[in-house]
């Protein structure tokens, strides 16, 4: 299926209400579920990032797409799979693969469970702080890193822009 790195998950089962009228799932869910896995990766993984959110950190969205492999209908079972593509001092990179799940709903003792690619998507964030009128660029908060790391490419990698390109600029 592709990558076979560590991924954070997000496990959804899709409603009539993510439908069009032809039945399958309306594009804007995919960029939604993004956004809910994001979200989710942060409550699980990095609680006292959402502190600093609350404070003045702000996670701006610079960019999101997804291409689309097959449709998806309502009471499919996904697993959003988000992983780093990279990251620099101020900006995230996430890539995030939708998976239809096959057969039980399983993969509750690690191990990943069969399904089919159907999607994959990429997002850009930019770390923020200030007022809204006054808002500029900041480090990716050290916590933010910890709770990524495992999700990275390997130092070996062969990515151009990797976890590593934090240590010496970019962004």
């Amino acid at each position: 299926m592709g990558d076979e790195r560590p991924y954070y998950e997000l496990r959804h089962l899709v409603g009539f209400e993510e439908t069009n009228l032809v039945g399958n799932v309306y594009y804007v869910n995919y960029v939604r579920w993004q956004g809910r896995c994001r979200e989710m990766f942060l409550r699980d993984r990095a609680p006292e990032v959402l502190d600093d959110i609350r404070d003045d950190l702000k996670l701006f969205t610079l960019s999101v797409g997804c291409e689309f492999f097959a449709e998806i209908t309502a009471f499919d079972q996904l697993s959003i799979r988000m992983r780093l593509e990279d990251l620099t001092q101020t900006q995230i990179g996430f890539t995030f693969d939708y998976v239809r799940l096959r057969g039980e709903e399983g993969g509750n003792d690690g191990e990943p469970v069969a399904g089919d690619l159907v999607a994959r998507g990429r997002q850009r964030v930019a770390c923020m702080r200030g007022p809204n009128t006054d808002t500029r660029p900041t480090r990716v908060p050290e916590a933010l890193r910890r709770a990524l790391e495992p999700y990275a490419l390997p130092a070996s990698g062969s990515a151009p822009r990797g976890p590593l390109a934090a240590a010496t600029g970019g962004g």
